[in-house]
């Protein structure tokens, strides 16, 4: 039964670091799995029970929807994103509307649109960052921008809700063995065992979820065991 279970939430569920996170949170919390495509989410529901939703953050409309079907939230993970290594030479004005609603704005306004819910269970709220949001990165100034950008969201969103005891977190993985990496880098060079493992980010948040009431963490940086840069 997970009517008392708490509830979480996870955005990018169907993606490479977002279907870890449900399958470790399904465990022992109700995991609602929101992503963009339909057979995905089926598939991921199929194996783990989360409760699949199809929603894309960018959509307003959907989030205002999400919030009335609830009445508590106890966890929310916003691993939705999109990257792709673009130079302020190269990029559009679509390039970077596209990339900013969806890794920033449209995590902001989901959480807003939850605030009630977040604050009545003192919930956590995980942004999955990058060390691009720390560092910068040559040729990348769309995704760069963006990470910083939802890294100073969580800093100020944890300083006005510390009053409701939320508390708010920034995981922020170097590079990670994902489709969306994988897409960014040519096969014949590819290594999977440089990365770092999706699960092993799910684990991270576990830890920040678990952690005991009385403190939280606010930043986790995961860098790769070897940094790739030096290899």
């Amino acid at each position: 039964m997970t009517e008392n279970r708490p509830v979480a939430i996870v955005t990018g569920a169907t993606g490479g670091m977002g279907t870890e996170i449900v399958r470790d949170l399904v465990r022992t919390h109700r995991v609602i799995a929101l992503g963009r495509r339909d057979d995905a989410l089926a598939a991921l529901a199929a194996e783990t029970h989360a409760e699949p939703r199809r929603l894309d953050v960018t959509d307003r409309d959907a989030l205002a929807a999400l919030s009335s079907d609830l009445d508590r939230v106890d966890v929310l993970v916003h691993a939705a994103a999109v990257g792709d290594h673009i130079s302020v030479e190269d990029a559009t004005e679509d390039d970077w509307l596209r990339m900013l609603s969806t890794n920033v704005v449209g995590p902001a306004l989901l959480t807003r649109a939850l605030l009630p819910q977040l604050r009545a269970s003192a919930a956590t709220v995980v942004f999955i960052g990058s060390g691009a949001g720390t560092r910068p990165v040559p040729g990348s100034a769309v995704y760069t921008a963006s990470k910083h950008a939802l890294r100073a969201v969580a800093d100020v969103l944890r300083l006005d809700e510390e009053r409701h005891r939320m508390r708010v977190v920034t995981i922020a993985p170097g590079q990670t063995d994902t489709p969306m990496l994988r897409a960014g880098i040519p096969a014949e060079s590819y290594t999977a065992e440089r990365y770092i493992r999706p699960a092993t980010v799910a684990a991270s948040v576990r830890y920040v979820v678990d952690l005991p009431a009385d403190a939280h963490i606010t930043d986790v940086a995961l860098r790769p065991r070897q940094e790739i840069a030096r290899l």
